[in-house]
């Protein structure tokens, strides 16, 4: 977790009286993402989440998306970074249930990739 996701999941906390943070397990990020992701497994994101006062429960999903989930918990919004837009694969689900989409726009600079680029960078140049 980094600072541009806080900025979603807090920015999300605004859209309503209940916050609920569904994250993607270990597998489902190697799956849609890279075999060497996630970086931090999904226990301990689980921790930092809940630990957030401003996340009321948290949750997560094997699939590499959102919609199985979506459509048990029904959400009046949904939020999304601004990387899937208002054309996310959930779309359809959220607003088949009368629910909206909320995008956030990224941070330039903040995503694990980028971050991971940096450390790598930094890496290569003490060595």
């Amino acid at each position: 977790m980094h600072a541009g996701h806080l900025q979603i999941i807090y920015e999300a906390s605004q859209q309503a009286d209940l916050l609920i943070v569904a994250l993607n397990t270990d597998s489902s990020i190697q799956k849609y993402k890279s075999p060497l992701r996630p970086i931090i497994p999904l226990e301990y994101r689980l921790q930092m989440m809940s630990a957030l006062a401003f996340v009321d429960y948290v949750t997560w999903f094997e699939e590499t998306n959102p919609c199985k989930l979506l459509e048990i918990i029904k959400p009046n919004v949904h939020v999304n970074g601004a990387e899937y837009g208002e054309n996310c694969i959930e779309s359809e689900t959220v607003k088949s249930h009368g629910g909206s989409l909320h995008i956030v726009k990224l941070v330039p600079g903040l995503s694990t990739t980028q971050i991971l680029k940096k450390m790598i960078t930094v890496q290569e140049q003490e060595a």
